[in-house]
């Protein structure tokens, strides 16, 4: 399995600049009453400042040398686990006088995009060309650039079997109104009815039809879970992971917060990496580049995660080969 990969499409000069000369440049900014002023559109939790998603643009940040409230003003706004609310957070900040904005998710870059369609906006989404956002990975041609989270689900069904060589049916579970989850979905079906596996579909759309989801998934015979990262799991993720261990199921998903919260594995690209260029990109367009000349990203780091205390819980063992490649093993 590979660990990790280190592709670097864009920023190679930028990341090679010494710190010091960074953060100097944005003093001089400061100094000349040019204080950069941002927003960040994200549909968690305000609490949930130590996710990937919101620590990954922190440092960012960091390696930039821009320090709020010195040299940058960020204004957040956090959906609270309701993409309802996206629509009007964005609103607001296009209300703003903002250089750009960082959206944050497929569904947060739809809502800047509907409320502030002329603003400079750097998303990070797992199907920028399949959402519209951009017209060519290489040339966005817009006002809109990022990075890419694309998906590795065709991996997962390798995973569940060598997790659980007896497995014979594999239960997912997905969102069919994201287009994200379509093109997911499709990768582990094929993948896993190549192993030569049954293979369950699971819809869910909402939070509350998660019981009667998992309820149909035991009545199948499903033993081995696998979980698509779109709404309304990435909000959900404890409330899935304790379904999953209720249910005695070992879960797999690609975000390696839903390990955090409980669930037993994760192999996918790094959110934390994707952030944390989601800010490089930011430094590049405050120091006028033009998003339609800056290529969509395409992630570089991928990271296996996997949750040792839950799979106790599930009285499974964990295969060595499995824990030698993880990058992160939770005791």
């Amino acid at each position: 399995m590979n660990r990790r990969g280190f592709i670097t499409l864009l920023g190679g000069a930028a990341a090679a600049w010494p710190l010091a000369a960074r953060a100097q440049q944005a003093g001089d900014r400061e100094s000349a009453g040019q204080m950069p002023r941002v927003g960040w559109l994200w549909s968690g939790r305000s609490a949930d400042r130590n996710s990937s998603d919101f620590s990954g643009f922190q440092q960012g940040l960091r390696e930039l040398g821009y320090v709020e409230g010195k040299n940058i003003i960020v204004e957040y706004r956090f959906g609270e686990n309701r993409i309802e609310r996206l629509l009007n957070l964005a609103s607001d900040l296009a209300g703003l006088k903002l250089n750009l904005i960082l959206a944050v998710g497929t569904a947060s870059t739809k809502a800047v995009q509907q409320a502030a369609p002329t603003s400079l906006i750097i998303f990070m989404s797992g199907d920028p060309l399949g959402a519209g956002f951009v017209t060519s990975l290489s040339r966005p041609s817009g006002n809109l650039t990022g990075v890419s989270q694309m998906t590795l689900s065709e991996k997962w069904p390798e995973l569940a079997r060598e997790l659980l060589p007896s497995v014979k049916r594999i239960g997912y579970l997905w969102n069919p109104n994201d287009a994200r989850s379509t093109v997911s979905f499709s990768q582990a079906r094929r993948s896993t009815e190549a192993l030569g596996l049954e293979f369950g579909s699971y819809p869910v759309e909402r939070p509350e039809n998660l019981d009667s989801a998992f309820a149909a998934m035991m009545g199948d015979g499903v033993s081995v879970l696998l979980l698509d990262p779109a709404h309304p799991y990435p909000t959900n993720w404890p409330a899935v992971a304790q379904l999953a261990l209720k249910h005695k199921l070992p879960a797999i998903s690609e975000i390696r917060d839903f390990v955090a919260a409980g669930g037993l594995m994760s192999y996918g690209a790094s959110v934390f990496d994707s952030t944390r260029r989601m800010a490089h990109y930011m430094d590049k367009i405050l120091k006028g580049a033009k998003p339609a000349d800056l290529p969509v990203e395409q992630p570089t780091m991928f990271e296996l995660a996997i949750n040792l205390k839950t799979a106790r819980m599930l009285g499974l063992e964990v295969p060595p080969t499995l824990l030698v490649a993880a990058d992160e093993v939770i005791e």
